[in-house]
């Protein structure tokens, strides 16, 4: 695990006011990003960009071998 912070200060403005986000950790910083795209696109399109990125950089799966190296 690396030892970083992030340092942000993000604000956003929204029609029925703002919200002012400062997140020190990269989990809080997702926390924050997830957030504001399922306000912004909703909760299925967040989760179709979501299992995008999972699908992006899932392990790809290992191609069994037969006993003959096939």
């Amino acid at each position: 695990m690396s030892s970083h912070s992030i340092v942000a200060d993000i604000k956003v403005k929204w029609a029925e006011g703002q919200s002012a986000y400062s997140p020190g950790t990269p989990e809080e910083l997702l926390l924050i990003a997830i957030d504001l795209l399922v306000r912004d696109r909703g909760s299925e399109a967040a989760r179709s960009f979501i299992d995008q990125v999972f699908e992006r950089y899932a392990p790809h799966a290992a191609i069994p071998i037969g006993p003959n190296g096939r």
